[in-house]
């Protein structure tokens, strides 16, 4: 073997040296940051810890999972998991504040005066800088009532989701976000709670010979009509919450190239609004949602339930048909019930104990009962002809409810000898299908991942081609009616 010469063998020894300093210097820092992450006074930027309405955790409990295995931050609440055996504490730096361009669907907001939103539940400017201010803070916006107007209440949800997409929160971005532009939005939402306006001010109040409602909706047309967002487009890519079927009654007419957010076209005519253009969003269910839920097939032991009004108008004469067919079935719960005699309560017990539950046709096709039955985990029959249903063009229905045609249902024997025949094993397909959906019909804030608001959201995006193609279509129009520019 070569020895090297003297004068290489002195140059070798610094350099060694300088390489094991370097490698033990990055060792010493990848050692505390492995403990603690950077120090106060390292100079590197430390995650803010400060908690808010808002805020994420700073911490959060990470189970020990096997291979194969993903990590769960959050139990199916949308709350952090008890620690477990083997859990450990990691520190979780804040989300980025939310970019549209990570958003499915871009929308710009009108300012409207708080008189046609929260402006209804009482809210109003307050400080010396009030007098211009539109919005409460999202942290201290007021709620929405209690009782069935509740059930109508998308458009709240809807608007409190973009007002914190655009907050100071530091929130990602979910299914939607606020833009200060106009030109760079895929859509403009149109923020008037038509649906509570219906509900509390359709009615004239003496002296006054027209309802403050139908005053809102004659303000808005005005409104609308003269800005050039709408000018623009023609209305074509608006977004018009009308949930409750009976508001917008007086607008709708004018503002129909909008797309609406209903809960059926029951009371629509043809040419106003169809599947084509608007949304079917679903009512915000009454019934507590079933959490933790082992009660199958054997747990429940009222085969087919229903509890609501009997005797109804136009397309509900249906009911009173059943009841008087059904009313003696064995395993059959069959019952009148209203609000007033906490009619909500007991449905929900009734439904949470029951395999089967009706959804039938009433005043309009579609009813809150069929969102009560999907949070309580029992399998809806619906007899509803004309029912169309929240986002279907991704949520296969058929995989967790039974549809049953009018003429069918009312046949002697027809029902429940379709009920009777399905095995357990079906129904249980159904049940856990159930358990696997019901996020989707949650109404909560903050929203989150495929919840109720997400998913209105996402249907929405899914529609912005044939919007754009619209209002394209109708520039070209106005273009050419109204020569070269």
């Amino acid at each position: 073997m070569t020895m090297a010469p003297p004068r290489a063998r002195a140059l070798l020894l610094p350099l060694a040296a300088a390489t094991v300093l370097v490698a033990s210097t990055i060792f010493l820092f990848a050692a505390a940051a492995w403990r603690g992450g950077p120090s106060a006074d390292s100079g590197l930027p430390v995650p803010s810890t400060s908690a808010g309405f808002l805020s994420v955790p700073v911490s959060a409990r990470v189970p020990s999972v096997g291979k194969g295995h993903e990590l769960s931050f959050l139990d199916e609440n949308g709350l952090p998991d008890d620690p477990g055996s083997g859990s450990v504490s990691v520190s979780v730096s804040a989300p980025p504040r939310c970019d549209p361009r990570d958003a499915a669907v871009r929308v710009f907001l009108y300012d409207l005066p708080p008189e046609f939103h929260f402006g209804m539940l009482g809210w109003a400017p307050t400080g010396d800088d009030g007098g211009g201010a539109v919005w409460p803070e999202v942290s201290a916006a007021p709620r929405y009532p209690g009782g069935l107007n509740q059930q109508h209440s998308v458009e709240y949800w809807l608007t409190l989701d973009l007002l914190a997409s655009s907050s100071a929160a530091g929130l990602p971005c979910g299914a939607a976000a606020r833009v200060a532009d106009a030109q760079d939005a895929d859509v403009v939402f149109v923020p008037f709670f038509a649906s509570l306006s219906y509900n509390r001010h359709s009615k004239p109040v003496p002296p006054e010979k027209v309802s403050r409602d139908r005053a809102l909706q004659e303000k808005l047309v005005r409104y609308l009509a003269a800005r050039p967002e709408w000018k623009r487009s023609g209305g074509a890519d608006h977004v018009i919450v009308a949930h409750h079927p009976n508001s917008l009654l007086h607008a709708r007419s004018a503002l129909f190239p909008a797309v609406f957010v209903l809960s059926d076209f029951g009371r629509y005519h043809p040419r106003v609004a169809s599947l084509e253009k608007d949304l079917v969003a679903p009512y915000r269910h009454m019934a507590k949602t079933f959490v933790n839920d082992t009660a199958g097939f054997d747990d429940r032991p009222t085969l087919l339930y229903f509890r609501g009004a009997i005797y109804r108008k136009e397309g509900g004469n249906i009911r009173q048909e059943l009841y008087n067919m059904l009313k003696d079935e064995k395993d059959v719960f069959f019952s009148f019930g209203s609000v007033q005699d906490h009619g909500v309560s007991k449905a929900s017990q009734g439904m949470h104990s029951s395999k089967f539950c009706l959804n039938i046709a009433g005043d309009t096709p579609s009813s809150n009962r069929l969102f009560d039955a999907i949070v309580s985990h029992c399998v809806p029959v619906i007899i509803s002809d004309d029912i169309e249903l929240p986002y279907e063009d991704v949520l296969d229905y058929s995989k967790f409810s039974i549809f049953v045609r009018s003429s069918d249902a009312v046949k002697r024997g027809y029902l429940m000898k379709l009920i009777r025949g399905v095995t357990k094993h079906r129904w249980t397909r159904m049940w856990k299908r159930l358990k696997e959906v019901d996020k989707h019909f949650e109404y909560q804030f903050p929203s989150r991942k495929d919840d109720a608001v997400q998913m209105i959201w996402q249907a929405l995006a899914r529609k912005v081609p044939s919007i754009r193609l619209k209002a394209h279509r109708f520039r070209r129009a106005s273009r050419f009616e109204g020569g070269s520019k």
